[in-house]
C-alpha cells in the first residue's frame, strides 16, 4: 500500500530560519530499482540474430569475439538514481550549514540508513541539509494555501504549506466569493484542483477564540506537513497515472491533516506549542550528546503530533485505518486499498473478480470512493457483512456515550438499530423494509459511510440454511498456515473440521452436478447449520470465499426454429385471404422433404449440440429428438408435420396470424424467412430477451406452445432478464417473484435454457 511513501515530515519557518522539526520513520529507505539483465557473455553466439547467423560463415563466428562490457561504467547497463552520482551536499552552500559541525561527508545515494547516519540524523536527512530541505519546502508567503509539489531528482514532496498573516497573527482566511460576473477575482495564486481550508468547512472564520484581537504568534510563521514519496520506477509506471496518484494522497491525507492543524493553530495556537516542546528536547538531546534515534523514542513520547505521524505512516504502509488524535479531536485517515494500482500498466493488474468498473463505483460509492476501492455494485439484492471492531473496540462505544446532544442521539440510535439489523442473509431492501427506511436516501448513505470507515463490506447474500454455492479466491490475503491456526482457535468443536479440509471439499464440490451448494457439500446436518453460520462469517471477513449465482440464457433450438419457419412460410403463404386447410396441408408436405434433409446434414456434421453446454437430462432429450439410422422420420418431424392434434393445430394457427399480422406492419426485413439458410437453422443464443427482434420473439413465443398459461405468463415476464448477465438474486428483486416460481420456470422450460454459476 503506498509502496511509493518514504517519510512524512513537519517542517516550519521563524525569525530564526527555517527547521526540520520531526520527521518519521527516522532513516527512510527506498525500494531497489529495476536494472535490465546483460545475457552471459559465453552464450555470444546464441545471442545473434538470425540474419547475422545467415549473412556469415561458421568460421567468422569462431573468429568474431564477444564485445567486452564493463557494467560498472556503462550508463545503460542499469537505472541509477540521479543523487548517486553526486553529492548532494553541492546542491548547497557551505554557509548554509549548521554551526555545531555535525556535518559529515555524503555517501553515495544520499539516504540516510545505519548507525553510521545515527549521528547524522539531527542534520541530514535524503542527503540534504536538514535546514535547508525545511526552507525548500516552506515557500513564500504567496505560495502558501494551496497545493505544493516539488519533484527533485527522484523523490517528489507533496503537502499544503500554511502560514501566519502579515502582522504574525494566526487567523482564518475569508472565503472568496465566486460569482459568475465579469469583475477580477483574486490575483494570489491558488490550485484549481485543491479547495481551500475554509471550503472544506475546517472551521468557521468568525468563531469566537478566547485571546486578544491583537494577539501574535510569538515565532511561528510557517509549517507545513510534507509527504514526500519516492518516483515510480520509469519500467512499471503507467504514463498519466502518477499524478493522478499524487492528487489522491494529497487529498486524502496531507490536506486533511494540514486543515486540522491550522485550525487548532488558529483556535489555540497548538502547532507552535508542540514544536516548541519538539525543538526544546532536540536541543537538549545534541547538548547531552545523544543519539538521534534516542531524541525520536523521547518525541513519541513527549509530543502529540509525532506519534500521529508514525501512526499516519505505519497505516498508510499496512493499508489500514489510522486513527490519531490531535489537541483531542480524533481523526480517521486511510488510502484506497488498490491505490497502487495506478502506478502499474493495465496488462500488470491482476484480475479482480468482485470489483465494478470505475464509472459504476462513481455512481454507487461517489466521487471520494470510485477510484481504488474495487467496491462491489451497490444494488437492493446486496448484503451488509460487519467487521469487527478496531483491536477490540466496541463499535457502539461512541454511539451510545453522554455528551451527545440531542439530534446526535437520534441519529446514533438509528445506526445502532440499523448495525443490529444487519445480517448478511438479508438484503438490502430487506433492511429498508423491516427498518422502514428509504433505500436511496438512508439505506445507501449508511451503508457508505460504514464501508468507508472499513466497519462493514458489501457482499453476496446468503442463504439463511446455507444453501449457497461458494468458491475460493485466487489466493488468500494471509499464509494458509495462520489462517489455519486462527481457525482451530476460533472453532475447536469437533464436529468441524479443519480449515484445509473444508476448503478441499467447496473445491471438490464444484465438479458436481446437483448439490454443491454449501450445506450439501460441507453441512450436511440442520442441527449444525448455526454453528456453520459462524463460519461462512469467519471466512467471509477473511475473503476466503467468493458467492457464485445462477446465470441464465435462452437457448433458441433447431425444434423451435423450425416450426416458426413453417409457420411465417405458411402465412406468407395465405397472404391476405388467407389458406385453406388444404392448402396449408400441402404446403407442409412440400417442406417435409426438405427438412428431413436438413436434419439428416445436421446428424451427420455436427452431432447434438455439446457445444451449448446444456444440461445431461436436456441433452438425452434433444438427442432422442435427432433421426437415427434406421428411421426415416423423427420425433421432431413427426411433431411438426402431424395433423391430427387439433390443439396444437389451432396454437399454430395463432402464431401464423401473430406472424402475418407482424409482417403486415413491419414490411421485408432482413430476418426474412424467404432468406433462411442451413446455417440460420443450428441452435444460438438470445443474446438480449429484453430488445428481441421480430423473428426472435416468434421464437419465444413458440417455446410457450402446450405449456400452462400461468408459467406461460410468468416466462414473458422475467424473460427478459435471461440475458447471462443478471444474477438470480437480481431477477427475483426485479420480477417482484420467489425463488420457487423462478424454479417453476426453469424446470418448464428446460429444453431451452442454459444455466451456469458465476461471480457476481
Amino acid at each position: 500500500m503506498a509502496e511509493t511513501l518514504l517519510s512524512i515530515l513537519l517542517v516550519t519557518t521563524s525569525a530564526k530560519g527555517s527547521s526540520l522539526v520531526f520527521r518519521w520513520p527516522p532513516f527512510p529507505s527506498s525500494r531497489p530499482r529495476l536494472s535490465r539483465a546483460r545475457p552471459d557473455d559465453s552464450f555470444w553466439p546464441s545471442q545473434l540474430d538470425n540474419p547475422w547467423k545467415a549473412s556469415h560463415s561458421p568460421d567468422v563466428l569462431l573468429e568474431k569475439k564477444p564485445p567486452k562490457h564493463s557494467c560498472e561504467h556503462d550508463p545503460e547497463y542499469s537505472w541509477q538514481r540521479p543523487v548517486a552520482a553526486r553529492d548532494r551536499s553541492m546542491s548547497f552552500s557551505q554557509s548554509s550549514l549548521p554551526s555545531s559541525g555535525r556535518n559529515s561527508p555524503m555517501q553515495d545515494g544520499g539516504f540516510d540508513s545505519g548507525e553510521s547516519s545515527s549521528q547524522d540524523g539531527y542534520d541530514h536527512h535524503f542527503g540534504y541539509s536538514a535546514e535547508f530541505l525545511a526552507s525548500l519546502l516552506c515557500p513564500k508567503r504567496s505560495m502558501c494555501h494551496q497545493k505544493f509539489e516539488l519533484v527533485v531528482d527522484d523523490l517528489a514532496f507533496i503537502g499544503h504549506p500554511v502560514c501566519a498573516e502579515a502582522d504574525g497573527g494566526w487567523r482564518f482566511r475569508p472565503e472568496k466569493v465566486k460569482n459568475g460576473g465579469r469583475g477580477r477575482e483574486s490575483r494570489e495564486p491558488q490550485d484549481e484542483g485543491s479547495p481551500s481550508l475554509e471550503e472544506r468547512g475546517v472551521a468557521n472564520p468568525d468563531a469566537p477564540s478566547d485571546r486578544p484581537a491583537n494577539w501574535k504568534s510569538s515565532w511561528l510563521h510557517t509549517f507545513h506537513f510534507v509527504m514526500v514519496l519516492d518516483l515510480p520506477d520509469p519500467s512499471s509506471s503507467a504514463s498519466g497515472n502518477v499524478s493522478k496518484y499524487f492528487d489522491i494522497i494529497y487529498e486524502q491525507i496531507a490536506f486533511t491533516v494540514t486543515a486540522v492543524l491550522f485550525q487548532e493553530q488558529v483556535l489555540a495556537n497548538f502547532v507552535e506549542r508542540e514544536c516548541d516542546i519538539l525543538g526544546s528536547l532536540k536541543d537538549s538531546c545534541i547538548t547531552k550528546g545523544e543519539p538521534f534515534s534516542s531524541y525520536i523514542s523521547q518525541a513519541l513520547e513527549a509530543s502529540s503530533i509525532a506519534p500521529a505521524m508514525k501512526i499516519i505512516y505505519d497505516s498508510i504502509k499496512s493499508s489500514s485505518m489510522a486513527y490519531i488524535t490531535l489537541h483531542n479531536l480524533p481523526l480517521e485517515l486511510q488510502l484506497p486499498p488498490y491505490l497502487d494500482t495506478l502506478l502499474h500498466s493495465e496488462g500488470d493488474n491482476e484480475s479482480d473478480i468482485i470489483g465494478g468498473s470505475e464509472d459504476d463505483e462513481l455512481q454507487t460509492w461517489g466521487q471520494e470512493m470510485s477510484f481504488g476501492w474495487r467496491l462491489p455494485s451497490l444494488a437492493p439484492w446486496k448484503s451488509l457483512l460487519l467487521l469487527d471492531g478496531q483491536d477490540g473496540m466496541d463499535p457502539y462505544m461512541n454511539l451510545r456515550g453522554p455528551q451527545m446532544n440531542t439530534d446526535d442521539r437520534n441519529l446514533a440510535e438509528g445506526l445502532i438499530r440499523f448495525l443490529e439489523t444487519a445480517s448478511v442473509t438479508l438484503s438490502l431492501a430487506d433492511m429498508a423494509s423491516l427498518l422502514d427506511w428509504d433505500l436511496e436516501s438512508q439505506v445507501y448513505p449508511t451503508v457508505r459511510w460504514l464501508v468507508h470507515h472499513r466497519r462493514a463490506k458489501v457482499v453476496d447474500t446468503v442463504h439463511s440454511g446455507l444453501k449457497t454455492v461458494f468458491t475460493l479466491p485466487p489466493k488468500f490475503e494471509a499464509p494458509l498456515a495462520q489462517l489455519t491456526g486462527d481457525f482451530e482457535k476460533q472453532f475447536p468443536h469437533p464436529s468441524i473440521p479443519p480449515l484445509p479440509r473444508i476448503l478441499a471439499t467447496i473445491s471438490t464440490s464444484m465438479s458436481k452436478q446437483a448439490d454443491n451448494h454449501f450445506f450439501a457439500s460441507v453441512v450436511k446436518e440442520r442441527e449444525l447449520i448455526p454453528m456453520y453460520h459462524d463460519v461462512v462469517l469467519w471466512m467471509l471477513k477473511r475473503d476466503m470465499l467468493i458467492t457464485l449465482h445462477l446465470r441464465i440464457r435462452i437457448v433458441a433450438t433447431r425444434e423451435i426454429k423450425l416450426r416458426v419457419r413453417l409457420d411465417r412460410e405458411q402465412a406468407r403463404a395465405r397472404g391476405p385471404g388467407g389458406f385453406t386447410r388444404r392448402g396449408r396441408n400441402r404446403l407442409k408436405q412440400e417442406m417435409k422433404a426438405d427438412e428431413l434433409n436438413l436434419d439428416a446434414r445436421s446428424t451427420e456434421t455436427r452431432s447434438g449440440v455439446a457445444w451449448l453446454s446444456m444440461s445431461p437430462k436436456s441433452a438425452r432429450r434433444y438427442t432422442r429428438r435427432l433421426p437415427s439410422n434406421d428411421s426415416g422420420r423423427s420425433e421432431m418431424s413427426e411433431l411438426i408435420i402431424n395433423e391430427d392434434d387439433e390443439e396444437e393445430d389451432n396454437n399454430e394457427k395463432d402464431i401464423e396470424d401473430d406472424i402475418l399480422s407482424d409482417i403486415e406492419s413491419e414490411g421485408e426485413e432482413d430476418e426474412n424467412p424467404g432468406n433462411v439458410t442451413d446455417d440460420d437453422l443450428w441452435p444460438s443464443m438470445i443474446n438480449d430477451p429484453g430488445r428481441a427482434t421480430a423473428l426472435q420473439r416468434h421464437w419465444l413465443s413458440a417455446m410457450s406452445v402446450g405449456k400452462d398459461p400461468l408459467i406461460v405468463k410468468r416466462f414473458e415476464q422475467i424473460n427478459q432478464y435471461f440475458d447471462g448477465r443478471k444474477s438470480d438474486d437480481e431477477i427475483l428483486f426485479r420480477a417482484e417473484i420467489s425463488r420457487k416460481q423462478l424454479r417453476e420456470v426453469l424446470h418448464h422450460y428446460e429444453e431451452y435454457l442454459q444455466t451456469f454459476l458465476h461471480p457476481s
